[in-house]
């Protein structure tokens, strides 16, 4: 998968959206068999906490990355295998060229 690059050499805005989405869903799936009840208390108990912002910019580099392995892993098209046969004879030819 090819990846958007952003101002910061990171991904675009449209890509961290996407990314973003793709980690939610994928936490979301995850999640589901767990308690719904402990995890409501886990989340009024992080809302008290003096670091929130923090928590939250872990939280969204978490998603991205979750996203980003999702869609790496479902998205992904394989180089195509005359693709890969074209770029060993040609990097074969520079070889024996040198």
């Amino acid at each position: 998968m090819t990846h958007e690059a952003g101002p910061h050499g990171g991904p675009g805005l449209d890509g961290r959206a996407v990314l973003l989405v793709a980690g939610l869903a994928d936490l979301t799936v995850s999640t589901l068999g767990s308690a719904l009840g402990s995890a409501l208390g886990t989340f009024r108990g992080l809302l008290r906490r003096s670091d929130t912002a923090e928590l939250a910019a872990d939280a969204e580099q978490d998603l991205m990355a979750r996203g980003r392995l999702v869609l790496d892993r479902y998205a992904a098209v394989p180089p195509a295998h005359l693709e890969i046969l074209a770029r060993h004879a040609l990097a074969r030819r520079a070889a024996d060229d040198v």
